[in-house]
């Protein structure tokens, strides 16, 4: 029996809003584990060992990173309704043009001082400029795009959406994909940052689109504490993984897992399983015992421990 999935995540947290809908989409039971959304955040770095991005998906002491990884863990947890569909090949490919490309124009247009306003509002000045200066450090070396070009490219964008829209109901044809929960949340970040309505005016499918997708909700849900989660790992017994040959490692090498854009804390571990799609390694924390943590490929890299 598959233990209940376990969503480390923050209210405000796009990507985070991606996976609650399709646990919503899923009608999938799910525990939420509300963290920090900045550092310091002890309690998920017990369980990744160094990644921090948001949000993390927990299967007892299996932890998995990035909600292109995470959604492809779900949609074998809960099959039906599918977010591969066999009918949008192309689906994974639209997702990830969304969550880099999109997903970045989706943020500097937000990220003005009206969107900024909303967005912070009820927040102390003195924590806002401690989560500017966290995404500084987290983002140091990135390079955004400007809010000029956000905005062109973003409107480009919406205006596809809305012609694609306009001939069925979803981005990939008659059925929800992953590419479908990949834009939305991206457009639901503009929407919460209260700059969405100019944007979003023209364009009447999309609109309705947009309504389907939130009709999904988050499905059912109960609040964990942090520290429990952590000791549901320490608890629990990691899944059985596989190095598979010729792709460049062997399993028990000591390797470094990193994500190629920003946020590139190194993960440090064992490697115990590869394939062309996903990474994972084995490392022992004092609090959450043995875990795996498991990342997709795209995105990361993996590089053999100078130690070895």
């Amino acid at each position: 029996m598959n233990p209940t999935p376990i969503l480390h995540h923050y209210p405000l947290s796009p990507f985070s809003e991606k996976l609650r809908l399709i646990f919503g989409f899923k009608r999938l039971a799910w525990r939420s584990v509300l963290i920090p959304d900045m550092m310091p955040k002890p309690d998920v770095l017990a369980l990744t060992g160094g990644y921090r991005k948001t949000p993390i998906l927990q299967l007892g002491a299996d932890i998995y990173c990035d909600t292109a990884l995470a959604a492809r863990v779900i949609d074998a947890l809960q099959p039906e309704p599918p977010l591969f569909p066999a009918s949008t090949p192309l689906a994974p490919a639209l997702a990830q043009w969304a969550d880099f490309t999109l997903f970045w124009q989706a943020i500097v247009v937000s990220m003005q001082p009206a969107g900024r306003a909303t967005l912070f509002a009820g927040r102390s000045m003195a924590s806002a400029q401690a989560f500017a200066a966290d995404r500084a450090g987290f983002t140091a070396g990135f390079k955004r795009p400007t809010f000029a070009d956000s905005v062109v490219q973003l409107q480009a964008a919406l205006a596809m959406f809305d012609a694609q829209l306009g001939q069925q109901p979803w981005l990939q044809g008659s059925q929800p994909s992953v590419a479908d929960f990949s834009v939305y949340h991206c457009l639901w970040f503009v929407q919460r940052a209260g700059v969405a309505e100019p944007l979003f005016a023209p364009h009447a499918a999309l609109r309705g689109w947009l309504a389907r997708m939130a009709d999904f909700g988050h499905g059912p849900s109960d609040e964990l504490g942090s520290a429990e989660a952590v000791a549901i790992a320490a608890a629990g017994t990691p899944a059985a993984v596989a190095v598979q040959p010729g792709l460049g490692f062997e399993a028990g090498q000591p390797v470094t897992v990193a994500a190629t854009d920003y946020g590139c804390d190194p993960v440090a571990g064992t490697l115990v399983g590869l394939s062309a799609d996903s990474v994972t390694v084995r490392r022992v924390d004092e609090r959450a015992g043995v875990v795996q943590v498991h990342f997709p490929r795209a995105g990361f890299q993996i590089l053999k421990d100078v130690k070895e």
